[in-house]
């Protein structure tokens, strides 16, 4: 465990210096792009046949989602900070909002305008690798919520529309994901049980949702896989390598509240790799972002040169909560300004 543990630290102690130097998010930046326009809780989306509709490949929709479960989850976490900022679950939409300042979510292939034009620009692709993995980072723990009973009794049932095409990559109602991926909705159903809200500790919310996440992601990496095609091999790259330290992050049940996560987002690429990005020298990326991103490479080649025994020593590591702690002062040398 220890082994792992210093591994882990030289393979990203380049991103603790670069992000040392960076500058703490504050004001309007440190929320998603367009966040005020959302709906902010489930009766602001439309309702039609006795159903709220609700288009996951919008983007202003889907950060809807993000929003109810931040409003509906508010109470739960007044004691970790001002104005909902010490919600844990902000690393879900600002993940998101991410993704979309940095043209991710459009569609990578070129077929459809979707992403892109005037009236297109808050579409979501379904042949964007981070739009449909973070489909499953968004409706699924919604529905969870929905489930678990954050909203209480619901006037209407919730219906989720299907994309144009690939429907049969997703599901779209509570009872739907049930049968589909009965492993996930557990998941996140028992992260959201309002009776372990209304006494929890810290750490064990964070475990709750971390496993969630990790279980998310792991079921969709293989699903979509395809996508990676339309990527560049820098941004495919990326993205494994992201999918990867997520992993490790998770391990030390990383907290995810608002200025946590706007500080450690700060040093991730701005914009989508390009074919001739080159590693560690692309001319408009900060020599802190090129030594993040050639980090992160890094560790996903030893986790896998090790057959993922790195991550499983590492997990072991930080199976202890002192174990974590030194985790955590690892990954907040991370986002330390």
């Amino acid at each position: 465990g220890m082994c792992a543990l210093l591994v882990v630290t030289v393979t990203l102690s380049p991103v603790a210096a670069a992000a040392r130097s960076g500058n703490d998010v504050t004001g309007e930046d440190a929320y998603p792009p367009l966040w005020d326009l959302a709906p902010g809780n489930l009766l602001g989306f439309p309702v039609k046949d006795n159903k709220i509709v609700i288009n996951a490949w919008n983007y202003q929709d889907r950060l809807g989602v993000y929003k109810s479960l931040l409003n509906a989850s508010a109470k739960y976490f007044g004691a970790f900070g001002p104005q909902n900022s010490g919600n844990i679950l902000w690393g879900l939409p600002l993940q998101h909002g991410w993704q979309f300042r940095t043209g991710r979510l459009a569609d990578p292939s070129g077929v459809t305008s979707c992403g892109y034009e005037n009236e297109e620009y808050l579409c979501l692709s379904v042949r964007s690798w981070w739009s449909c993995m973070n489909y499953y980072l968004a409706i699924i723990p919604f529905l969870g919520a929905v489930e678990a009973g954050l909203f209480g009794q619901l006037p209407y049932e919730i219906e989720i529309l299907p994309p144009e095409e690939q429907k049969d990559d997703f599901c779209y109602s509570v009872k739907d994901c049930w049968s589909h991926m009965p492993e996930l909705m557990d998941d996140w159903k028992a992260f959201f049980e309002v009776n372990n809200f209304s006494s929890f500790k810290l750490d064990d919310a964070l475990g709750l949702m971390w496993k969630a996440h990790t279980t998310s992601i792991a079921y969709a990496l293989p699903k979509f896989q395809d996508r990676l095609k339309y990527l560049s091999d820098p941004e495919a790259n990326f993205g494994k390598d992201w999918a990867n330290a997520v992993d490790f992050i998770a391990a030390t049940h990383f907290c995810t509240d608002l200025p946590t996560t706007n500080n450690f987002q700060a040093f991730l690429p701005q914009r989508m790799l390009v074919e001739g990005d080159v590693l560690p020298s692309i001319s408009d990326f900060s020599p802190q972002q090129n030594k993040v991103l050639v980090s992160l490479r890094a560790l996903y080649k030893a986790n896998k040169l090790t057959g993922g025994l790195l991550l499983k020593l590492w997990q072991k590591a930080m199976s202890t909560e002192a174990g974590r702690e030194i985790g955590r002062k690892l990954m907040e040398g991370l986002t330390s300004s």
